[in-house]
């Protein structure tokens, strides 16, 4: 991201006059915190920067549009021009309302779309070449190896992988019910490399379970695990086998879902595996499928390139 380029002109007198009256309106009628008061005079630092030596009380929106488009230039977020709009529209509205100006030229502007950020994933290579790397000689290779077949093959969430319990797996048609946020439940299936996996874990899994314990997979001590030492555990795998990309357990939940998406299209069965109460949710996923495509084009398609000089082209020489 650029940096916000600080302009060397001082701030108007005029202006400055208006923006300490907004402070005060913040500190006395609003009691704002000074978290608060420290975000708005960044915010109204940039309206300076922008504005520079012209009247704030003559701005129109069209130049406020203008103002969003130079923002968006120095490499500000969507979700960063929204925040400063914000400030930006609270300060004219009191100066509208307590020196009379005749409007609000913030109001109607938006701010750029935000642009969710592309789940991570794998390409199938590498998970694959990851997960059969893994071995799985002692209880906890054992263990490990289980839950990463099982988070990459129905893409099941963390939380979700260490509140499995025994009688959740169905292994014999492949199949377990998970619940999901909102305590929702949902039937996904198994692929039958995890449910080997599985089953392999669970005859070495009464060497660590305390008597009674109900979830699927449990720490070295018996009891069941969390969140955080399965991340823990993946990372030790990653530097164990020499890998340079981060893992992650979400990571290979995105990678369950791309690869599907890939090779079915079908983002209605991606959402129900997933259990995305949205389908908006699960249809960031096209952008990776897209992305999939884009590449796998620029790699084989003839025409994706344009030629070298120096390379010879096939075909007819011209006469």
């Amino acid at each position: 991201m650029k940096p916000i380029r600080r302009p060397s002109q001082v701030v108007p007198e005029a202006t400055a006059q208006h923006f300490a009256h907004f402070f005060r309106y913040l500190h006395g009628e609003k009691a704002a915190s000074a978290h608060t008061h420290h975000a708005y005079q960044h915010d109204l630092q940039l309206l300076a920067d922008c504005v520079g030596a012209r009247d704030l009380a003559a701005l129109s929106p069209l130049d406020v549009r203008g103002f969003v488009r130079q923002l968006a230039s120095r490499g500000l977020s969507g979700r960063s021009i929204a925040r400063t709009l914000s400030a930006w529209r609270a300060f004219y509205r009191l100066m509208c309302r307590d020196f009379h100006w005749s409007s609000n030229p913030i109001e109607g502007v938006k701010a750029p779309k935000h642009r969710p950020a592309l789940p991570a994933a794998m390409n199938i290579d590498d998970v694959v070449g990851f997960l059969e790397h893994m071995p799985d000689e002692d209880p906890l290779a054992s263990r490990d190896k289980a839950i990463f077949e099982l988070a990459y093959s129905s893409g099941l969430r963390v939380s979700e992988l260490v509140s499995l319990k025994l009688i959740d797996l169905d292994l014999l048609h492949g199949m377990a019910t998970v619940t999901g946020k909102g305590n929702k439940t949902r039937l996904v299936p198994i692929g039958k490399i995890a449910v080997e996996t599985i089953r392999r874990w669970l005859l070495i899994r009464t060497q660590l379970a305390y008597p009674n314990t109900q979830t699927v997979f449990v720490s070295n001590k018996g009891t069941p695990l969390t969140p955080r030492a399965v991340q823990l555990r993946l990372r030790q795998w990653q530097e164990k086998l020499g890998l340079t990309e981060p893992l992650y357990p979400h990571k290979l939940r995105h990678s369950c879902a791309s690869h599907l998406l890939q090779s079915s299209g079908d983002l209605r069965a991606v959402q129900e595996l997933l259990g995305h109460a949205s389908i908006a949710t699960t249809q960031v996923y096209t952008h990776l499928d897209f992305l999939h495509l884009a590449q796998s084009y620029d790699k084989a398609h003839p025409r994706a390139k344009i030629p070298d000089n120096n390379t010879e082209v096939s075909g007819p020489k011209p006469e």
